[in-house]
């Protein structure tokens, strides 16, 4: 007892030795610390390979114990056996016939102190292999994400590429836009308005015109039978809309009346009595008609001109020109442009001169003071602020009328009146040619005598050139290299027969010319530009020879009556093209550009040949620059070397490309 009270006592005082352990024990606990080490570092090693997660290998994997896996209750072991048999027992590239033995227990226990990959934490994580699996779960999410953005983006673009190809429609393609519209015996009239716009917004010009009708003779208090308006379209020669006219009309101009996005095309149309009217070029609708009243006992002596915004209400306003009760007094007349008022009361001029009523016809300076020209058989300019001026019955005048040219006002009378003399020598015809590196325009003036280039900055003599006969209007365009604007003439050359030359625009030389036949009286010329600042050019004649040993005698080769369209090239000078023919007379003629397909088109009017007693009937024909080139006969006006082959010459022509005149004013 004493002993044993000694031995309890000496428990609450001294550390009791712990009680020795024998050898077979501690060998069983050792071997199952390294089975538990070992099953760990295999399951972590199992889930790295599995995931394929970096990390070092455990060298504990694929090794068999039969001792320690006889003596294991755990699932894990089976399932490393079993991954090691499926795999064939391979381990680090080698087989287990080569495996090196594993360390014995003690040297792993020696070496339990250095930090392993197949250690686990106390929770029972492996330590790398955690990080490196957080990292991949987040790349696969990324690029799951990624993948998911790619395809929803993908799916919405190929929706509204369907969506665009089924709603939106296509712009139509006018290759072979090549028609011819009857539109029935003319009843009368000698004028042939035309002109060009789009007005239904499928980006091909549509075609202006007006006519009287045949069967509509003047009745009781009608002086002229009624005539009409008619739009017909680009495409296809449809009529578009048609709207009566009280009056035959002298002259069509479809523009833009209000600049900005908000603008629409409005066709101005002028009667040869006392008809202004405004139409909306989309529906035919009359917006406004000037009151013939205010023109008092006058009648219209020409279209109406468009002038800068001189009422300041956001839209381009007009001027008319009326004959008083003698056709030497003259009034302008200013009409809004926005209702179809007068814009003040008429202002009257007595003008001095014999011949050919010349003008209106507006010019705007380089500094932007503008001047309206007219005359007969001369020219003068009145400054549109003094219209204004007396018009308005005041001196304040809008921003726009402010501005003066010196150069001009120089040119007052010496009485200091009002009008400027400007050129006065026979004048026939004038117009405006754009000039060469300004925004100003030159005036070209065809005079009994010959042409005439007038500097529009001083009014000075460019050049002049003597010739016999020119009536018609000279056809602007690029023919040489110098990029200055050149002019096609058309003078008469004898009995049935005419003279075609071209004008250099910066010297007034003569530089290519060629006679033809033709019986038909002043018919129309045009051109239109290309890309490379070029101008084809356009103009009838009759049927010429494919070849001519003389150019200045050329005979025809089919019958008068059959008239052909010619097409001239400049890089060409020496042949000519056979575009179309017709058997009527071409009374107006029009270009226009499809600007979608840098296409060009030509229209024409004709009154077809007449029967007798009945009147002649009108057809409007489209053709198709481009198609007619490939399709235009080769006629050879004289002999080239090397000679200009026909493949050559097609190779040329299916390269053009039309653009808008940049020589228009």
């Amino acid at each position: 007892m004493g002993r044993e009270s000694e031995a309890q006592s000496g428990d609450l005082t001294c550390p009791v030795p712990a009680p020795r352990t024998s050898t077979a024990n501690y060998t069983s606990r050792q071997d199952a610390s390294a089975r538990t080490r070992t099953g760990a570092s295999t399951m972590a090693t199992v889930l790295s390979r599995a995931l394929k997660l970096p990390g070092k290998k455990s060298p504990d994997l694929g090794e068999y114990d039969p001792l320690t896996q006889a003596d294991s209750d755990e699932s894990e072991d089976d399932l490393v056996l079993n991954l090691q048999q499926k795999n064939g027992g391979v381990k680090n590239g080698k087989s287990p016939l080569g495996e090196a033995p594993e360390p014995d227990s003690d040297a792993e226990v020696a070496g339990a102190g250095k930090p392993r990959l197949s250690e686990v934490t106390p929770e029972g994580y492996p330590l790398e292999p955690l990080g490196a699996l957080e990292q991949k779960a987040a790349s696969s999410v990324a690029s799951y994400v990624r993948t998911s953005v790619f395809l929803l983006m993908l799916v919405v673009s190929m929706v509204l590429v369907l969506v665009c190809a089924f709603l939106i429609p296509c712009p139509p393609r006018d290759l072979h836009s090549t028609w011819s519209r009857h539109l029935g015996p003319q009843g009368g009239g000698d004028l042939s308005p035309l002109d060009l716009a789009d007005v239904n917004g499928d980006g091909l010009r549509d075609v202006l015109l007006s006519f009287v009708p045949s069967g509509n003779g003047s009745a009781a208090g009608v002086s002229r039978p009624p005539a009409v308006l008619v739009c017909l379209s680009g495409m296809n020669g449809s009529t578009l809309w048609s709207s009566p006219l009280p009056e035959e009309a002298r002259d069509i101009t479809c523009l833009d009346l209000t600049p900005g996005d908000m603008a629409k095309t409005v066709c101005l149309v002028t009667g040869t009595h006392k008809m202004l009217s405004a139409f909306n070029g989309t529906s035919g609708k009359a917006m406004w008609t000037l009151n013939p009243n205010y023109l008092s006992n006058g009648t219209l002596a020409a279209p109406a001109v468009v002038l800068p915004d001189v009422d300041e209400d956001g839209v381009r306003d007009l001027a008319v020109l009326a004959f008083g009760e003698l056709q030497q007094d003259l009034c302008f007349l200013l009409v809004s442009g926005r209702t179809g008022s007068p814009v003040g009361r008429p202002v009257k001029y007595n003008i001095v001169g014999v011949g050919n009523l010349i003008g209106p016809q507006v010019y705007i300076t380089a500094s932007g003071a503008a001047y309206i020209l007219f005359g007969f058989g001369n020219i003068q300019a009145v400054a549109l602020r003094d219209i204004f001026i007396q018009a308005q019955n005041r001196d304040n005048l809008p921003p726009s009328l402010q501005i003066e040219e010196p150069e001009w006002e120089k040119q007052r009378s010496v009485n200091l009146s009002e009008l400027i003399d400007v050129y006065s020598d026979g004048v026939e015809l004038l117009q405006m040619v754009k000039a060469p590196d300004s925004n100003s325009s030159n005036l070209l003036i065809t005079t009994r005598q010959g042409l005439v280039l007038l500097r529009g900055q001083n009014l000075t003599p460019s050049w002049v050139l003597g010739l016999q006969g020119p009536h018609s209007q000279p056809t602007p365009g690029y023919f040489t290299d110098d990029e200055t604007i050149d002019f096609l003439l058309q003078i008469p050359n004898g009995v049935g027969m005419k003279k075609v030359m071209v004008v250099d625009g910066d010297s007034g030389l003569v530089t290519w010319s060629y006679s033809i036949p033709c019986h038909m009286k002043e018919t129309p010329a045009t051109s239109a530009a290309t890309v490379e600042q070029k101008s084809v050019f356009l103009f009838w004649a009759e049927g010429l020879s494919a070849a001519s040993p003389n150019p200045d005698v050329v005979l025809g080769t089919g019958p008068p009556s059959l008239h052909h369209l010619y097409l001239l090239h400049p890089t060409f000078p020496s042949i000519l093209l056979d575009l179309a023919n017709a058997t009527g007379t071409v009374t107006a003629s029009e270009v226009g550009i499809n600007d979608l397909w840098k296409d060009a088109f030509y229209v024409t009017r004709t009154t077809g040949p007449s029967s007798e007693g009945h009147p002649a009937p009108l057809v409007v024909s489209k053709l198709s620059l481009r198609w007619a080139l490939m399709e235009g006969q080769m006629v050879q006006l004289e002999e080239t070397t090397p000679k200009i082959g026909r493949g050559e010459l097609r190779r040329f022509l299916s390269r053009i490309k039309f653009v808008d005149s940049p020589y228009q004013i």
